[in-house]
C-alpha cells in the first residue's frame, strides 16, 4: 500500500452563508462562525502534527459579492489577524502562517497586517497554515507562466512548481470540501492533480473534530497509486 502519511491538507470552507440563513442570521455572522471553525481546525492539524494545511478563505471571484458583504469580510480579516497572532503566541510559535493570493487587491492596512504576522513566524514550526486570500488557481498558473516566459528558459514540472505561490508547500495529499458541492472551484488546479478528495455534506460552521477524525481514518485506508 502507498504511504498515506499526511503532509498537507487543503480545505474549501463552503457553507457559511447557508448556515447563517438556516439560523436566521446575517451572512457576516455566518462568516464569523466559520472563523471559529477555522481556529478549531488549525488546532486539530497542530494536534495531529500535520506539517501543512491550506485554507481557501477568499477567492478571486469573491470580490464580485455585494459591497456590504465584501466590506464585512475585510473587517473580519482584521479581527481574525489579531486572533491569529494570539494563537501563534499561545502555541509558542509551533504554528507558522503564510498567505497566498493576489494580495495587492487589498488595502495597505491589510497588507501590513499580513506582513507583520508572517514576520513573527518561527523558522521551525510544527504546522504551517497557508491562507488563500484573493486566490484563483488559473491566475496563479498564468502568473507563473509569464514568469517562466520572462526568464527565457524552458521549465520542468519541478521548476514550474517553484514559480507558484505555494512553492514551499507540498501538494495537498487530501482536500476536504464542506457544503455538499463536489467541485474544487479554482482551488489549487496544479497542486491537486493527485490529491485525494473528500466532499462533506455538513456546512463549514458545522464541521467538528469528530468528523475530521473520520475523514483522516478514511484517507488512511485509501490506496494511492499516483498513476502507477
Amino acid at each position: 500500500m502507498a504511504d498515506n502519511h499526511l503532509q498537507c491538507v487543503g480545505f474549501i470552507m463552503d457553507g457559511n452563508r447557508r448556515w447563517a440563513k438556516i439560523h436566521n442570521l446575517t451572512a457576516l455572522e455566518g462568516h464569523r462562525q466559520g472563523a471559529e471553525t477555522f481556529e478549531v481546525t488549525v488546532r486539530f492539524l497542530l494536534d495531529k502534527k500535520i506539517p501543512h494545511g491550506i485554507f481557501y478563505a477568499f477567492s478571486s471571484e469573491n470580490w464580485q459579492r455585494s459591497e456590504e458583504e465584501v466590506l464585512g469580510l475585510i473587517q473580519l480579516f482584521h479581527d481574525n489577524f489579531t486572533r491569529l497572532a494570539k494563537l501563534m503566541a499561545e502555541e509558542e510559535k509551533k504554528i507558522a502562517i503564510r498567505f497566498v493570493g493576489n494580495l495587492e487587491e487589498f488595502d495597505q492596512t491589510i497588507r501590513s497586517e499580513i506582513k507583520q504576522i508572517e514576520n513573527e513566524n518561527s523558522e521551525d514550526p510544527i504546522t504551517t497554515i497557508w491562507i488563500a486570500l484573493s486566490y484563483g488557481g488559473r491566475s496563479e498558473i498564468i502568473t507563473a507562466v509569464n514568469q517562466a516566459v520572462q526568464t527565457g528558459h524552458s521549465v520542468s514540472e519541478e521548476t514550474f512548481a517553484d514559480l507558484l505561490m505555494t512553492a514551499n508547500m507540498p501538494d495537498p495529499d487530501l482536500i476536504i470540501r464542506t457544503g455538499g458541492q463536489q467541485r474544487l472551484s479554482n482551488f489549487l488546479p496544479w497542486q491537486s492533480v493527485y490529491s485525494e478528495l473528500c466532499f462533506l455534506d455538513c456546512l463549514w460552521p458545522e464541521l467538528t473534530t469528530d468528523t475530521l477524525e473520520t475523514v483522516l481514518a478514511d484517507y488512511t485506508a485509501r490506496q494511492r497509486n499516483f498513476g502507477k
